[in-house]
């Protein structure tokens, strides 16, 4: 296992430098002169020059690209253009939100799914199955941003039950913050709680056939042994596959959502960051990104080997 994991991190390198060198030659290729941003329309050319300089704009392009990577490697995000402040500062700040909100929707859209599909799959072919199934094609069908505004119109602007916007974090209370994380939660864990319905009730159909279920159940096993310890475990392993890939889309899919409920969250502050061209700070938020979604594929590989005896890492 030390083995795998010690060839799984060499392997993170790539998913992580890639992106972060897209992000590097898309700014920089991209219209608009942070300098020129920053000191507004009633700056003169020199003024713009010297700030240019003192940023390093002027130096050639590939000077530009080793001075960012050595910078990268030593974890030297420099300050942001807008806020003047480190970078490594400014970025724990927004990323616990979108880290938190995340967290709240995976877990969300786990509890509703397992629990649906396996419904779901008890109740093959009975009304119940196929209004699990009808519903999930409708969750997926959905896009996030349609149903924040219904959720926000339903439960915050006519029952008035959770805030319109805005955010209290941990620190000012659970209830508070649960007022304000839920429904974003749930908006944006709604179409991969559908997905996961989906693939748990297709996954437990294929278990139940199996020839040690029957046995099983021929042996006289209660049924909640049948399908707890036996059925569960195995139909378990695609919504693994799921969860993994549902948490790299959710930390993409938080920008709408932040942007929705006026979150001070990661993608909030990146979709700002680059409208205003600050290289650094959109830059730590893509390595930002970047880390966690490498830990988050290099988890579900963990768990895995956890889930199932039969998988053996050398």
């Amino acid at each position: 296992m030390l083995r795998y994991l010690g060839k799984r991190f060499l392997l993170i390198l790539p998913t992580i430098f890639v992106p972060l060198i897209l992000v590097f030659l898309l700014l920089r290729l991209s219209p608009g002169d942070p300098a020129g941003m920053m000191l507004g329309d009633q700056a003169t050319p020199e003024q713009i020059a010297a700030l240019r300089a003192q940023m390093g704009l002027d130096q050639p392009f590939f000077v530009q690209f080793l001075l960012w990577l050595k910078n990268i490697v030593t974890l030297n995000l420099g300050d942001s253009l807008f806020f003047r402040e480190p970078v490594m500062q400014i970025i724990p700040r927004y990323a616990g939100v979108t880290i938190l909100l995340t967290i709240v929707a995976l877990t969300l859209a786990v509890i509703i799914g397992v629990t649906m599909g396996l419904i779901s799959a008890m109740n093959r072919n009975k009304p119940i199955d196929r209004g699990v199934v009808a519903t999930a094609v409708l969750g997926i069908s959905l896009p996030e941003f349609w149903f924040a505004l219904l959720l926000i119109f339903v439960f915050s602007v006519t029952l008035r039950w959770f805030p319109v916007a805005g955010y209290n974090p941990p620190s000012a209370g659970m209830i508070a913050f649960g007022a304000t994380i839920f429904l974003p939660a749930l908006a944006l864990g709604v179409r991969q709680s559908a997905l996961m319905t989906r693939m748990m009730r297709s996954s437990m159909l294929d278990v139940l056939n199996e020839p040690y279920i029957t046995t099983a159940r021929a042996q006289g096993l209660p049924e909640s042994t049948v399908i707890g310890r036996y059925a569960m475990r195995t139909a378990a392993m695609p919504v693994v596959t799921v969860v993994g890939l549902s948490a790299g889309y959710m930390l993409g899919g938080a920008v709408a959502i932040e942007l929705i409920f006026a979150l001070p969250g990661l993608g909030r502050l990146l979709v700002e960051a680059v409208g205003r061209r600050d290289y650094p700070l959109v830059e730590g938020g893509v390595l930002t990104i970047a880390l966690v979604l490498a830990f988050l594929n290099l988890l579900i590989d963990v768990i895995y080997a956890l889930v199932d005896p039969r998988i053996r890492y050398q």
